[in-house]
């Protein structure tokens, strides 16, 4: 494909595209295909001779495209939003066309200062600690990750990664059930074990009880286990609770635990002053990460992962061959995370904060706050439901409760609702649990979602329930 072919083709994907953000609603929400229904269309071997872009289109239009899930849809209300803005898109298609690798300052200057910049801008956009350094890795796994790894390193005088796990003291790691399942998979993969984890119980509104933290810190000391970290939540995954980071950070300090914040959707709400609350206590902590592709539209993947102190995370990940040596008093990201290669991903947050504005983003997070209030309101008002959770910022969850019905019979139902819900593609909702039931969750969060999309949503969701039966 020459330029002028590039040409003619890219102006054809843009026009798709752009019909695309236009008729995204017309879609189910969820894909209404069979599994293995894809795969079955594709061809078992690759192609000898290269085929033509018209071909590669309409084999798109008709394979792939019907078994897309769409996020961008109006009426994605499940797990959190994964949002695209068009400023976002513009951005990605520079950062493809330089296919640029921003591992070292000197292999992209623009990559690393870019980025160094847009972290301080977000940082000041939630009022972080000013001293703060940040990053931009690609998830909020990412970061959990490397905050453990540097947990692990600072907990044994930085020696697992000279000499390996054999010789090294027993460590905890401490969190809440509401936490992201990150947490686990990241004490696996650092060679420590799920018996590491200490799930920390939770109190009436789901937050991490610190009078129970600093309980078990002490009973794992006198054991001879050195507390090595504390994971606090900001906007829990299933119900959007958030921990006590003040309280929990004292007690962390007190252990000499590293602590980190997650509050990978929320954080992008506190840019608006009203919710900025949630993050009392932030100062307290080692190290915090947020999103900003999820609620805030720059597409993924784009996670803001803060540091109060940049060099043990550096000196926890550095790997310095001769030919990654580069000269002194700048910033070679490739040192701040798992990966050597790097996307440059700070282009996007630049357009996209340009492009709407702080206030244009803080009106979005507030539209879609009250509208889940709204929500919230309809489900307490209409007969037969239980409001459960919520509204925690955009996010509530509900049960079917018909009356006469033992609490039994009320998880099979709701479990029932939601599989017909999502069957039926006119939304998309999911599932989590309270207190060990059942519960179906509503996440309010995708650019182009209004009230009455909301408010249509939940009318759907009654249609259908009331046609629902045990039998």
């Amino acid at each position: 494909m020459d330029s002028s072919e590039f040409r003619k083709n890219a102006y054809a994907v843009v026009d798709w595209i752009a019909d695309y953000m236009d008729r995204v609603e017309d879609f189910p929400v969820r894909a209404q295909t069979a599994p293995g229904a894809i795969r079955a269309q594709l061809p078992t071997t690759a192609p000898e001779a290269g085929q033509g872009f018209d071909a590669l289109m309409a084999d798109f239009e008709r394979i792939i495209l019907p078994g897309v899930t769409h996020w961008q849809h109006p009426r994605f209300f499940a797990y959190f939003p994964a949002n695209v803005t068009p400023p976002s898109m513009l951005a990605e298609m520079l950062v493809n066309a330089m296919g640029v690798n921003g591992m070292m300052w000197e292999t992209s200057p623009a990559a690393t200062e870019l980025e160094e910049q847009m972290m301080a801008w977000l940082g000041g956009m939630l009022k972080l600690p000013a001293e703060w350094s940040g990053v931009i890795q690609d998830t909020a796994s990412s970061a959990t990750f490397c905050a453990v790894l540097m947990a692990r390193e600072r907990a044994t005088g930085w020696q697992v990664n000279e000499t390996g796990l054999s010789e090294a003291p027993p460590l905890a790691f401490y969190t809440s059930s509401e936490a992201h399942s990150a947490l686990e998979k990241a004490v696996k993969m650092a060679g420590l074990g799920r018996a590491a984890i200490r799930f920390v119980p939770t109190d009436v509104n789901h937050a991490m009880q610190p009078t129970a933290l600093a309980a078990m810190m002490a009973e794992d000391r006198d054991k001879g286990i050195i507390p090595a970290m504390v994971l606090a939540t900001v906007g829990s995954t299933s119900v959007g609770a958030s921990d006590p980071l003040d309280a929990i950070g004292i007690i962390a300090r007190a252990n000499g635990a590293l602590f980190h914040v997650d509050a990978a959707w929320a954080g992008s709400a506190m840019i608006c002053p009203e919710y900025r609350h949630l993050l009392d206590g932030i100062e307290t902590a080692d190290s915090f990460v947020f999103n900003p592709h999820k609620w805030m539209g720059v597409q993924f993947d784009c996670s803001a992962h803060f540091v109060r102190d940049p060099e043990s995370l550096i000196r926890t990940l550095t790997i310095l061959p001769a030919f990654l040596k580069t000269r002194d008093g700048i910033t070679n990201y490739r040192d701040w995370g798992i990966a050597l290669g790097r996307r440059m991903r700070a282009l996007k947050l630049w357009f996209v904060i340009r492009s709407y504005g702080v206030e244009g983003l803080r009106t979005m997070f507030r539209n879609h706050v009250a509208w889940a209030g709204d929500l919230a309101q309809a489900v307490r008002a209409t007969d037969g439901f239980e409001l459960v959770t919520g509204p925690n910022l955009s996010l509530i969850s509900f049960r079917y409760r018909p009356a006469r019905l033992s609490d039994a019979e009320v998880d099979i139902l709701s479990d029932r609702l939601l599989n017909a819900v999502n069957d039926d593609g006119y939304t998309y909702l999911t599932r989590t649990q309270v207190q060990g039931r059942p519960v179906i969750r509503i996440q309010v969060g995708a650019v182009q979602t209004t009230r009455d999309h909301v408010l249509a949503a939940w009318a759907h969701v009654v249609e259908i329930a009331r046609g629902l039966t045990l039998n």
